[in-house]
């Protein structure tokens, strides 16, 4: 993609998944708060900011409306900034309200028909697909062991959606014999040209054998498949460079900043 390119893609992008944003699960709503669009999910599920327009005028003013609704509904919740998103000074206005920021990713983007999408996974390792409750609980336990963090939101997530919208998710767990070692998904989004890919990751003890990597292509040939343009992806500092070196672009970059009422 040249510049102009990146542009219109970075455009689309925003119009289909953040403006125009769908519930990522049968327990959550999309809302439109004047210029703020907003999900809004139980507890368990993802609460947040995906999108806003907003200027210097009105920031702090849309901030504080944000606070006030989720801690009414005593949730905590997540604001997305990206690096083109005004004013831009947006992440110092949330750090001021009480924000938290988390690490810094990177949005990278690529089309399917570009990717390079014969990577297999190396000896020993078997892909399988995350269908049921029992797949389920190997990709959670793949995830905690890879990321150090609790799965639970993963679970009550990766289960609902299997039982509501099974057409929408493709997940799937990397094992050696019966242990689980690296695990991923996919979430499609009907009526659009994009497919993004979340949560890979792998036990320290496999990385750099190119489970990654092929778990990437595994889900790059299903979206083709599906007839998805797009893929996207929101990089860390290590996956970052195996993205780029099968296809994808930088595009821009994203910041999570979190409140706890």
């Amino acid at each position: 993609m040249n510049q102009t390119d990146h542009a219109a893609v970075l455009a689309r992008y925003d119009r289909a998944m953040r403006e125009g944003a769908r519930p990522d699960g049968p327990d959550t709503r999309i809302e439109r708060a004047g210029n703020v669009v907003r999900q809004v999910a139980s507890a368990q599920g993802w609460n947040g900011v995906l999108w806003s327009a907003l200027d210097a005028a009105g920031a702090d003013a849309a901030i504080a409306e944000q606070i006030a609704y989720f801690t009414g509904l005593g949730r905590e919740f997540e604001w997305k900034v990206y690096g083109h998103d005004l004013p831009t000074d947006l992440g110092q206005r949330l750090e001021a309200a009480g924000f938290t920021p988390e690490p810094q990713e990177t949005l990278v983007i690529a089309e399917v028909a570009s990717l390079t999408l014969d990577a297999e996974p190396p000896a020993g390792i078997r892909i399988l697909p995350v269908t049921d409750a029992a797949g389920v609980d190997l990709m959670a336990e793949a995830h905690e062991k890879a990321f150090g963090r609790d799965s639970t939101r993963l679970r009550h997530r990766m289960l609902a959606r299997l039982a509501a919208d099974p057409d929408t998710i493709v997940a799937m767990v990397a094992v050696v014999g019966h242990v689980p070692v690296s695990s991923a998904r996919m979430e499609l989004v009907p009526g659009t040209p994009f497919a993004g890919l979340w949560g890979g990751g792998t036990v320290e003890a496999w990385r750099g054998r190119g489970i990654y990597r092929a778990l990437v292509a595994h889900r790059a040939r299903v979206a083709a498949d599906r007839g998805y343009r797009y893929l996207q992806v929101d990089a860390s500092a290590d996956s970052r460079p195996i993205l780029e070196r099968l296809g994808f672009t930088a595009l821009s970059t994203t910041t999570p900043y979190v409140y706890v009422p």
